[in-house]
């Protein structure tokens, strides 16, 4: 896959992993601050129970850590990290005895909502319920949607939920989750729309449409 301007290292990046290579903590403080939660929750996604994926994290920022001497730039240090965090995620999954989907999560789709029912940018063209102000009613279902989406992310394939947490939770784009997950673009879409249909639908009939 080529580089993109997100897909290589930045200056920042540069700049950051010859600090880390120094041996600055602040440095290693700050990216830990910045990204363990976002580890936690990609790796929950291969390995379902939370303090497994606790200790994939963790055994995530000592190989980040060791490997910087190996760090060549020719992704963003984003991708690089996750792609550790991911190949040590699948392995501890396998390891704990849970099953590994394939990238394309086979599966019937049956009643699914098309693809129209999202904008270009991923954005719902329609959501389930319209949220105003913050009553003591909309924020109660404002609760309601919170722990729907959490409890639907839980049942998704692995890669799926992998796909749409990278995307949709943590804002990377279509090439950093391709180049982290390995899988093809036509899949990570395919993957992507499964996943955030699978969650509109439970929040449709969680709460209800217009």
């Amino acid at each position: 896959m080529k580089g993109t301007a997100s897909s290589v290292a930045s200056a920042e990046d540069t700049e950051l992993v010859k600090s880390l290579r120094a041996g600055d903590p602040k440095a290693f403080s700050t990216l830990v601050d910045r990204h363990h939660g976002t580890f936690v929750r990609v790796a929950m996604a291969f390995v379902g129970d939370r303090s497994a994926a606790e200790e994939v994290a963790q055994d995530t920022w000592m190989a980040v850590l060791t490997g910087l001497g190996g760090f060549e730039g020719r992704s963003s240090l984003k991708t690089w990290m996750f792609r550790i965090l991911t190949n040590r995620a699948k392995t501890r999954g396998v390891r704990d005895a849970r099953s590994s989907p394939s990238a394309l999560d086979e599966e019937r789709d049956e009643g699914l909502p098309p693809a129209d029912r999202f904008n270009e940018r991923g954005m719902w063209a329609s959501p389930p319920r319209p949220f105003g102000e913050d009553t003591p009613e909309k924020l109660v279902l404002r609760h309601e949607s919170l722990s729907c989406i959490e409890a639907e992310l839980a049942r998704l394939p692995a890669v799926q939920r992998a796909v749409l947490t990278l995307r949709d939770i943590e804002g990377l784009d279509a090439a950093e989750v391709c180049n982290i997950l390995e899988i093809g673009e036509t899949n990570q879409r395919v993957l992507l729309h499964r996943a955030r249909s699978k969650v509109r639908r439970a929040l449709e009939e969680e709460l209800g449409t217009d």
